[in-house]
Order: C-alpha cells, then sequence, then structure tokens
C-alpha cells in the first residue's frame, strides 16, 4: 500500500509538473481519472485502519488535495460564468462588428454625398461669380439702354412736334382742297345718283316684268301639258290598265316638274326679293350721300357768306383808296397847274421834267405790275401742287378688314376686328394699280392674325425691322403710288372678304376766278401805282 501511495504520488507530481494548474487542468486533474481520487480514499482508509500515523500523514497530504479539488469546482464554476460571458461578449463584439460595418458604410456614403456637395458648393461659387459678372453686364446694358431710351424719348417728342406742326398744315391744305372740290364732287354725286335711281328703276321693272312673263309661261304650259296629259290619262285609262299606270308615272313627272318650276319661281321670288334689299340699300347710301352732300352744301354756303363779307371789306377798303385818290388827283392838278404857272412866269420847258418823271412812273407802274403777276403766278403754281383730294372708300364682310393703305405705297394694314384669332393661311391680298398688272401677297402658313390685333404689311424698300406684328413683302420694293390704288383681300376659298381703294382727285380751280382776282389785284395795284406816281409828283415839285 505505502508503494501504490507512493506511486500515486509520484504520478500526481510529475502530473502537476507537466501540466501547469489551471481551471480546465485542475478539472482534469480532479476529473478525468475519477478512479484515482477513489482509490486514494481507499487507500487513505486502508492506511488509517493499518497505521493511524500513516493515516494521519496521508490526511495532512490529502486536505490540501481536497482544498484543491474545492477551489478546482469554484473556478470551474467561474469559468462557466466567464466562458458565457466570454460568449455574450463575442457575440455583442459581432453586433457591433455589424454595427460598425455599417456605420463605415453610413459614412463611405456620407463622405461620398459630402464630395458631390462639395463639388456641388465650387459649381455653384462659380455659377454664382459667372452670374455676378452677369450682373454687372446687365446693368452696364440697362444704363446705356436708359440713355438710350431717353434719347428715343427726346427723339420722339421732337417727331411728334414735327408730326403736329405736320398734321396741321396737312389738314389746312386739306380744307382748302375740299373747299374747291366739293361743289364738284356735289355735282357729279347727284348726276350719279339721278342715274343710279333711273338705272335702278328701270333695271327693277325689266326684272319684274321678265318675271311674271316667265311665270305666266310657265303657268300655261303647265296647264296644257297637265289638261293634255289628264285627257290622254283618261282615254288610256278607259283602254287598259297599264295606260293607266302609264299616264299615272306621267302625272308623277308633272307633279315632279312643277315642283321643279314652283321651286324655281320661289328661287326668283328670293332674287327679286335681294334685288329689292339691294334698291333699299343702295336707296338708303343714296339719302346718305343725300344728306352728305346737303351737310357740305351748308359748309360751302357759310363759306361763300364769309367770302362775301371779306369781298364787301375789301370792296369798302377799294372805295376808300378811291376817294384818297381822287383827293390827289385833285391835289396834283393844283400842283400841276402851280408848276405850269411857275414854268409859263420863268419862261421854263416842262417837256423834259414831266417826261423823265413820266417815264419813270411808268416804268415802276410796269415794274409793280410784273412782280405782282410772278407773284400770283407761283402761288397759283403752289396751290395746283398742293391741290389734291384724296378718297377712300372701304368694305369688309368677315372679320378682317383692311383699315389703311399708305399714299406713298409703303405699308398696309390689316385688323381682326372680331373677339376670335383667324388664320391666314392660304390668304392673299391682291394690289390694282392704274394699268399696272395686279401683284398678290401671299401670308406665311403659320401666320395667325388674333383678335382686334393689326397687321401691317410693309413693302422691302421701307427699311423697317420687322416686329411680332409687321410682316416684309421680300419680293416687292412698294405698294406702289398712284391716283388710284386698290387692295382687295382674299380668302384660300378665293372669297373677297374686304377691299379698300384710295383715289387722288386733282385740284382744278374756274378760271373765271382766277380771272376775276387777277382783274381786281391788277385794279388794286394800279391804283397804287397811280398813287405812288401822285406822290413822287408832289415829292418833286416841292424839292
Amino acid at each position: 500500500l505505502y508503494l501504490g501511495i507512493c506511486a500515486r504520488k509520484r504520478l500526481s507530481g510529475r502530473q502537476s509538473f507537466s501540466h501547469p494548474v489551471t481551471a480546465t487542468g485542475l478539472s482534469g486533474l480532479f476529473y478525468s481519472p475519477p478512479c484515482a481520487l477513489t482509490a486514494s480514499v481507499n487507500l487513505f482508509s486502508l492506511s488509517s485502519a493499518t497505521d493511524p500515523c500513516e493515516g494521519k500523514h496521508i490526511k495532512n497530504k490529502l486536505s490540501p488535495l481536497l482544498a484543491a479539488t474545492y477551489e478546482c469546482k469554484t473556478l470551474t464554476c467561474r469559468n462557466s460564468k466567464k466562458e458565457a460571458d466570454l460568449n455574450l461578449a463575442q457575440a455583442r463584439m459581432r453586433d457591433l462588428d455589424a454595427q460598425l460595418n455599417a456605420k463605415e458604410a453610413d459614412l463611405a456614403t456620407a463622405l461620398n454625398e459630402n464630395r458631390t456637395l462639395e463639388n456641388d458648393v465650387r459649381e455653384l461659387k462659380d455659377r454664382i461669380v459667372t452670374l455676378k459678372l452677369s450682373l454687372e453686364d446687365a446693368k452696364k446694358h440697362l444704363h446705356s439702354e436708359t440713355l438710350k431710351r431717353v434719347d428715343l424719348e427726346n427723339h420722339m417728342k421732337t417727331l411728334q412736334e414735327q408730326m403736329t406742326f405736320q398734321k396741321r398744315l396737312h389738314e389746312d391744305e386739306l380744307k382748302e382742297t375740299k373747299r374747291v372740290h366739293e361743289s364738284r364732287i356735289a355735282e357729279m354725286e347727284s348726276d350719279c345718283q339721278r342715274e343710279l335711281e333711273s338705272k335702278l328703276l328701270n333695271v327693277l321693272q325689266e326684272l319684274r316684268k321678265q318675271q311674271e312673263e316667265e311665270i305666266q309661261g310657265y303657268k300655261e304650259e303647265l296647264e296644257r301639258t297637265f289638261s293634255a296629259k289628264v285627257e290622254n290619262a283618261q282615254l288610256s285609262a278607259a283602254r287598259s290598265s297599264d295606260f293607266a299606270n302609264a299616264a299615272r308615272e306621267q302625272l308623277i313627272e308633272t307633279k315632279m316638274r312643277i315642283d321643279a318650276l314652283s321651286s324655281q319661281v320661289n328661287h326668283y321670288h328670293s332674287q327679286n326679293a335681294a334685288l329689292e334689299n339691294r334698291a333699299r340699300e343702295l336707296q338708303e347710301m343714296l339719302d346718305y350721300d343725300r344728306d352728305l352732300h346737303q351737310r357740305c352744301i351748308a359748309e360751302k354756303e357759310k363759306e361763300m357768306v364769309e367770302a362775301q363779307q371779306q369781298a364787301q371789306a375789301q370792296l369798302e377798303e377799294y372805295e376808300h383808296l378811291l376817294d384818297v385818290k381822287l383827293a390827289l388827283d385833285l391835289e396834283i392838278n393844283a400842283y400841276r397847274k402851280m408848276l405850269e404857272g411857275e414854268e409859263q412866269r420863268l419862261n421854263l420847258s416842262p417837256s423834259s421834267s414831266s417826261h423823265s418823271i413820266g417815264t419813270q412812273a411808268t416804268s415802276q407802274r410796269r415794274w409793280f405790275l410784273h412782280g405782282k403777276k410772278r407773284k400770283m403766278k407761283e402761288a397759283k403754281k403752289r396751290r395746283h401742287s398742293a391741290g389734291f383730294k384724296i378718297v377712300q372708300h372701304a368694305s369688309s364682310s368677315g372679320n378682317v378688314s383692311i383699315e389703311e393703305i399708305d399714299a406713298d405705297g409703303k405699308f398696309v394694314k390689316l385688323k381682326n376686328t372680331s373677339d376670335e384669332d383667324q388664320p391666314l393661311h392660304g390668304w392673299v391680298l391682291r394690289r390694282h394699280l392704274g394699268n399696272v398688272s395686279d401683284v398678290t401677297y401671299k401670308f406665311p402658313s403659320q401666320f395667325t392674325l388674333q383678335a382686334g390685333q393689326v397687321v401691317t404689311i410693309w413693302g422691302a424698300a421701307a427699311g423697317v425691322s420687322p416686329g411680332p406684328t409687321d410682316l416684309v413683302w421680300k419680293s416687292q420694293k412698294s405698294w406702289g403710288a398712284g391716283d388710284s390704288i386698290g387692295v382687295t383681300l382674299i380668302t384660300n376659298d378665293g372669297e373677297e372678304l374686304a377691299e379698300r381703294k384710295i383715289m387722288h382727285i386733282p385740284r382744278e380751280e374756274s378760271s373765271e376766278q382766277d380771272e376775276e382776282i387777277t382783274g381786281s389785284e391788277m385794279e388794286l395795284s394800279s391804283q397804287v401805282s397811280c398813287l405812288q406816281f401822285k406822290s413822287m409828283l408832289s415829292n418833286g415839285h416841292f424839292s
């Protein structure tokens, strides 16, 4: 037993030296060979039974072993707890690693977004710089445009003043030309009115007669044919039913023909009504023209009264001048007698002085008359060059009308008088100019005239920059200028929708009035020359 215990002790000593004492080592020492501990207990019991001293010695040897065993158990429990804590820590570490990876991914995305935002910030800074530069350029441009606008406003004011002055001159010229041509236009229009009335009456009477004759002839022919067909139908019905059917068909045909003829009659009636409406419209136009002419005649009479008053004032002035002339004649005769008496008293010859004075007065009078006639001729030429009247006739049967034709042929204006947009695809403007062949202007395919908008079609030689409401006729320099210009608006269906004509009527003054004015002015000039001659005589005598 002793030898066995010693061997066991040596074995346990070797194991303790070969394996360090750890929690796992102690557990292996005490739990791996359970039979060894049992054997040691048995040996202890045997030794205590055989030798009390040896048992005590073995007990002393086994007490640290039992303490180590208890400590091993406690360490094993602690180790298991630590292993559980380690597992929990490892699981938590894995969770933290996963969270760390997620945070790193979020950090990477945030860094990418930060880099993109930094790039955007740099781009925005560059854009801000460019915008600042463009703002400075815009401010400079605005300043220059403001200066230009001020210059243009000043220029516009000057142009407006010039326009008002030209307008006044034009109105004065128009008044002068209107005064001259109103009488002639009134006579021409009264003659045209009478001719139109007579022609309309004749045309209406002829149309009524023709329609009545045609209607009567149709009625008689229908009655004859109907009676003949009825008789034939009765005879044929008596003969056979086939003939009756044929007669029935013929009756149907005759009824259809009667219906057609009645529709024609209704058509003629409608034409007659349309002609009567046209006649009424013409009558209304004639009444309007008559009223206009009456107003013009009243204005003309008023002007004639004013002219008579002016003539009366001039006559009174002429009478005053004649009285002065007579008084001067008496004084000159008295001075002449005094001169003759002095010459007879002094034995002087009066031929030289009187001849020189007479020739001087005659030449002065002749110069005065020639100068007066020359001024009158120049004034007459100016009046004749400026003497014309512009007459315009316009008509429109749709939404678009021709508002204006420039007298110099620079432009033509159209206006949409409706509340809806009007596309002008395929529409054309046709120009008539005297004996010149007609030319046409075609609108662009995508052009639409807005509601209430006015469009101006310029000639190529006008030299304007086209705006949104301007068109340029590139193939034609101008619309032309002359005594008679006409422009017609034609739709894509060939319908003439609007028309405007402008005519220049030359001014013609009556020769009798010119002769009267010339005669009166020559008489006045002769009187004034006589007065000058007498004053020269009187001055020469006193000198």
